[in-house]
């Protein structure tokens, strides 16, 4: 004990044996023995202060996602057209459908004797103008977009002469050119989503001089690559422009993994059959489609054969 704390002691035992102090001097006496009994007591370890309360993170900002535009198709008109509609009474046109598609899909799930390299890109096409390539492509594409394992993304890549979305009713201003072209456009900004289940389509897009150039372009190639990857059960049906009258199917021709080849019965010559042929004759898979065919009860069929 210190020599403060004894006389503090000793003050406050006069107080209490009723020894008036005076005032100042009990003011001392009670002031060190305050402090005494602060002292006495061991120090204790500082608490931590809380955390001022900070308010909640703001979540971080995330990139506004592109969303393709969605297009209601014109299924009265698609009926009027000869075209595939969903959810109709079964038809021979359905029918005739599902053998001309079987091949297709059987190459691109290895199932068959032909494995080529992005089997899921197919291109319809013909030796000119008229065959039907375009209505092949449009109910080839509606066939498979009911398969119950299946995605269609249909391209009207028939650059030149569009008429792909206009039988389906519906009207677009930009499309794959636009996406060649212009390196701001992204591929959600030209998709159209559509009110058939699992179909959806690709304009042609501003017409260019420089189309079949856009088309033979790294551009391309690199877009094909990721429409080809980018969804495992997506197929890709290319509606092309005719093989003789133009190079753009020629230069397609060379990154597609299957050609169909539609040829329009007995009014095609031979000669020109032949002629196309040769120009995708060192593609893997070309399958021939005989196109307004009347068998022996008078009615349209389709089918494959070999020139």
């Amino acid at each position: 004990m210190n020599t403060i704390e004894q006389a503090a002691k000793r003050l406050e035992q006069l107080r209490r044996a009723g020894v008036q102090l005076p005032d100042e001097t009990a003011n001392i006496a009670r002031a060190p023995s305050v402090a005494a009994s602060e002292t006495s007591q061991p120090p204790s370890a500082a608490e931590p202060r809380p955390a001022p309360a900070s308010s909640p993170a703001a979540p971080p900002a995330q990139a506004s996602e592109r969303r393709s535009k969605e297009v209601a198709l014109d299924l009265l008109r698609m009926q009027r057209a000869g075209l595939l509609v969903p959810g109709q009474p079964r038809s021979q046109l359905e029918e005739e459908f599902r053998i001309i598609k079987r091949p297709l899909l059987e190459n691109l799930r290895q199932e068959g004797p032909m494995r080529p390299h992005r089997a899921n890109l197919i291109m319809v096409t013909s030796a000119q103008a008229g065959e039907g390539k375009t209505q092949t492509a449009l109910n080839l594409a509606i066939s498979i977009a009911m398969e119950l394992d299946h995605t269609v993304l249909l391209v009207e890549a028939d650059v030149l002469r569009p008429s792909a979305l206009a039988r389906l009713g519906v009207q677009a201003s930009k499309g794959l050119l636009d996406l060649l072209e212009s390196p701001t456009t992204e591929l959600p900004d030209v998709l159209l989503r559509t009110t058939v289940p699992k179909l959806t389509l690709l304009p042609a897009g501003t017409a260019s001089s420089r189309s079949t150039e856009l088309l033979a372009s790294d551009a391309m190639d690199k877009l094909l690559q990721e429409l080809a990857s980018k969804y495992e059960d997506r197929v890709i049906i290319f509606d092309t422009p005719p093989l003789l009258s133009t190079t753009e199917s020629r230069v397609l021709a060379s990154h597609m993994g299957q050609v169909v080849m539609v040829t329009e019965a007995n009014k095609t010559p031979v000669s020109m059959i032949k002629q196309a042929y040769t120009t995708v004759e060192n593609h893997p898979v070309v399958l021939g489609m005989l196109n307004k065919y009347r068998g022996p009860k008078g009615s349209t069929a389709y089918g494959y054969y070999a020139p």
